[in-house]
């Protein structure tokens, strides 16, 4: 497993990936919907499997003395170093905007504010995006776009939904909004639970993308 882990990290993964991981700094940028920077993460998944598919990756894979069952598992297992690193880079930019920024100018007028509230939305976007996006796609990993399409609208529909509950909701407009030092212990509960659900659907999305995998033909 960790040879392979190795192998997807050498041969498949695009340098897009990592250019990518820049768009976190879009928190800095004044009313500006902070969800929509994951949509950007869920691209650079795009650009993985999709280089993998042009190299042939997945009859190669097969092809090596390893359990068929592995080779989703450690696709998946970099896409969601990715994400993990994505999540990670976001809410340590948060924190250094709540340093550096002005509190007045902190306050968000198209979504929820920059902080540790925000990337638990994240999480739940990529979490869904992992548990539609993987098992179309490992079903036949040489279609890639009809699974990326229906999982990215899925994405933007609950980002649409959080934007809405931003102005709609007094949970989301007062108590989850604003600097983290703000209603501090509710934005790291936020955070927890939603990566608690990012990690909920991640699993599910691997059990059935083994599944579906192993029905393929390579």
């Amino acid at each position: 497993m960790l040879n392979l882990i190795k192998k997807e990290i050498s041969l498949c993964l695009h340098p897009m990936a990592f250019i990518f991981l820049s768009f976190t700094a879009l928190v800095f940028v004044p009313n500006y919907p902070y969800e929509v920077i994951f949509f950007f993460s869920c691209i650079s998944v795009f650009f993985y499997c999709a280089m993998a598919r042009e190299n042939g990756d997945i009859a190669f894979s097969c092809a090596l003395p390893v359990k068929k069952g592995h080779v989703p598992l450690a696709k998946i297992t970099v896409a969601l170093g990715l994400q993990c690193t994505f999540l990670l880079l976001t809410g340590t930019l948060c924190a250094a905007k709540g340093a550096i920024v002005p509190a007045e100018q902190n306050v968000n007028q198209a979504g929820i504010s920059a902080n540790l509230a925000l990337v638990g939305n994240g999480a739940v976007l990529l979490g869904v995006f992992n548990l539609i996006f993987f098992p179309r796609y490992f079903k036949n990993p040489d279609k890639i776009g009809v699974p990326f399409v229906v999982a990215v609208v899925a994405v933007f529909l609950l980002i649409g939904a959080f934007i809405v509950l931003r102005f709609a909701a007094p949970l989301y407009s007062v108590t989850l909004n604003g600097p983290n030092s703000e209603n501090t212990g509710a934005k790291i509960i936020a955070l927890i639970t939603g990566l608690a659900v990012y990690a909920a659907l991640s699993a599910a999305s691997c059990k059935l993308s083994v599944k579906y995998f192993q029905k393929y033909d390579a």
